[in-house]
């Protein structure tokens, strides 16, 4: 066997170097037959759904036409013997006609000469078979026979190989097809989220978005819910020197407080009750990429100082675990409510404030973007169109100014809604945008006329609208005209600044007004 290794050493480097089969039997054939009496070298492999023998792949010395056929037209006993053999049974050395009658199909037909098989074990259990057809008037020996049993070793692996990547390609082709399945259902191109609004509502916050992108600080987005705060994540992933990462969105807001530090920074088996095995948590699978922290300012305390120690250095522990584990995270974070006043208040940490708001990005909300009205509504009802399978229709430009003439309180996934909306309910001939507002008519973010009041004689909305406008101008009176902080007036009142902003626009209360007073 001393004479052998060195054979052993490059058919095992062949089998690392190609892990496709075929090619790596037209290596390794090659080799064998400068020291084995080789003709033709085969893997069989066993299909026990159809009683059927195949090639896997084959290795010629020679071009020879009979070589080339193989049998398997076998009977079932036959089969069975075979498929035995190669689950349990050990390295053969017969004669062709002698293997042929005892175990059928393992041969070709219309060749001679010595055959040397053996069974290849596989990690998947699928039976598979190397067989050594000695050439024409040669013989193997027994040193020829304890080389085949060397042999099964490397070939065993190289058959795994060449299955593992036939899965990933399978894998990879089938992700494929269901990425263009999406994409034509979606009317797109490309995955990446379409920005509509660069050229008017969406310039300044993108050309910050241009400015910080290369670098790998974190971001802080702030923009009321539905302003497209996840869209301006993906943008700065996108630009970011780590585009091919992998990007991860997280909605703190949704997770429950006790799985808070399970589901950002993994655990380990039997950590707690239901933890049957190790997890990965957030931060480790967004390594390498971006993690996008939607809602950050819903985090309990506890979970606030371990999101800090990660931010300093990207370390971080498993719960149950003790090892350091480091991430190369780059992250954004995003929240509708107002940080300041919380830090103010003591339910956000103002250190954590300072590590993400490194970079801050104000996100208008859709009523100061009135110039993309129309760009977002053509967008949304072209791709609700491709959806639903009926014609693309644009909006009108009195579809438009209906539009712009509501407040928008769920921005710009309201509008996508309600557009959707409009094309249901034009069932492919119009766009039913007036129906697909809704039966109350809408009012104008800059304060026009109020709108005709509900038939509800017990409730009189512009008395309503008077008591909310006099508490209003009371608390800015009271704040000196200042609305957000933890000494504006949304903090007084308990509000979200832009909330409370939207309202002063809508009954004309001016908060300059309050400003020169003080």
């Amino acid at each position: 066997m001393e004479r052998f290794a060195p054979l052993l050493l490059h058919v095992w480097r062949e089998v690392g170097r190609h892990v496709e089969i075929e090619e790596a039997l037209a290596r390794i054939t090659p080799l064998l037959a400068r020291r084995l009496p080789l003709g033709l070298l085969l893997v069989r492999r066993l299909d026990p759904a159809h009683a059927r023998v195949e090639t896997a792949a084959r290795g010629l010395v020679r071009s020879d036409p009979a070589a080339m056929a193989v049998r398997t037209d076998l009977a079932e006993r036959d089969f069975d013997a075979l498929a035995s053999w190669c689950r349990h049974g050990k390295a053969l050395h017969r004669r062709s006609a002698a293997l042929v009658a005892e175990r059928p199909g393992l041969l070709p037909l219309g060749l001679e000469g010595d055959v040397l098989a053996g069974p290849l074990r596989s990690a998947d259990g699928s039976l598979r078979a190397l067989a050594l057809i000695s050439r024409p008037s040669s013989a193997f020996d027994t040193e020829h026979g304890a080389m085949l049993n060397a042999l099964l070793e490397p070939f065993a692996v190289a058959v795994e190989n060449d299955r593992r990547v036939r899965e990933l390609r399978t894998l990879r082709e089938t992700a494929e097809a269901d990425r263009r399945s999406l994409l034509q259902r979606l009317g797109r191109s490309d995955l990446q989220e379409t920005i509509v609004g660069v050229e008017a509502g969406l310039r300044s916050s993108l050309e910050r978005v241009e400015l910080v992108a290369g670098s790998d600080v974190p971001v802080l987005v702030l923009g009321e819910t539905g302003a497209g705060k996840e869209v301006i994540a993906r943008a700065i992933h996108s630009r970011s020197r780590r585009p091919q990462g992998p990007f991860v969105r997280v909605n703190c807001g949704a997770i429950p407080a006790g799985l808070i530090d399970s589901e950002l920074f993994g655990h380990e088996r039997g950590s707690f009750t239901g933890a049957t095995g190790q997890r990965k948590g957030w931060f480790e699978r967004a390594d390498g990429g971006t993690l996008f922290l939607d809602e950050v300012g819903e985090l309990p305390s506890h979970a606030q100082v371990r999101l800090l120690r990660v931010l300093q250095d990207g370390s971080f522990e498993r719960v149950g675990g003790h090892e350091q584990l480091h991430a190369d995270v780059r992250v954004v974070a995003a929240t509708n409510r107002d940080l300041h006043a919380m830090v103010a208040e003591g339910s956000f940490r103002e250190d954590l404030w300072y590590r993400l708001a490194v970079f801050l990005i104000h996100l208008p909300p859709l009523r100061d973007r009135l110039d993309d009205i129309q760009a977002l509504a053509t967008h949304f009802a072209l791709r609700a169109a491709t959806r639903f399978g009926t014609p693309p229709l644009a909006p009108s430009p009195e579809d438009v100014t209906l539009l712009a003439s509501y407040a928008w309180p769920g921005n710009v996934r309201e509008l996508a809604s309600v557009m959707e909306r409009a094309v249901i309910l034009g069932n492919g001939r119009r766009l039913e945008v007036a129906k697909a507002l809704g039966p109350v008519p809408a009012t104008s973010p800059q304060g026009d006329a109020p709108a005709a009041p509900r038939q509800e004689p017990e409730r009189d909305p512009a008395r309503l609208d008077t008591a909310i406008a006099q508490h209003i101008e009371t608390a800015l009176l009271r704040c000196r005209g200042r609305i957000e902080g933890p000494f504006g007036a949304a903090a007084l009142l308990d509000v979200n600044p832009h909330t409370l902003r939207a309202r002063m626009r809508r009954l004309d209360i001016d908060w300059k007004r309050f400003r020169r007073k003080s």
